[in-house]
């Protein structure tokens, strides 16, 4: 993680809806959601770093089917990360309404 500035940015995220989530004290469901939500993301940069080491063993050369498959990996945690802030969303608007 201290080295993966995207890891960090996870991170960072990831105590925040924690802390959150605490604070606001969310129901039991809106809890597996935000986990289920966090799990996804990295889950996702997991995987991607995982093709991302395999690719450079293969080969570190520009080859259009190891960028292929980079971008497809990046593009998963990009829409897992998407996802994520959504669910986060549909949670946290309703209690942050109430504040406002």
């Amino acid at each position: 993680v201290k080295n993966e500035h995207n890891a960090q940015v996870h991170a960072l995220a990831t105590a925040l809806v924690l802390i959150l989530g605490a604070v606001f004290k969310v129901s039991a469901t809106e809890w597996c959601i935000l986990l289920l939500a966090i799990s996804l993301v990295w889950i996702s940069e997991a995987l991607n770093t995982a093709i991302e080491y395999l690719c450079d063993l293969v080969t570190t050369d520009d080859h259009p089917l190891i960028k292929k498959a980079k971008d497809l990996a990046a593009a998963a945690v990009l829409m897992s990360a998407a996802t994520a802030v959504t669910l986060g969303l549909i949670v946290f608007l309703p209690i942050l309404k109430t504040f406002f």
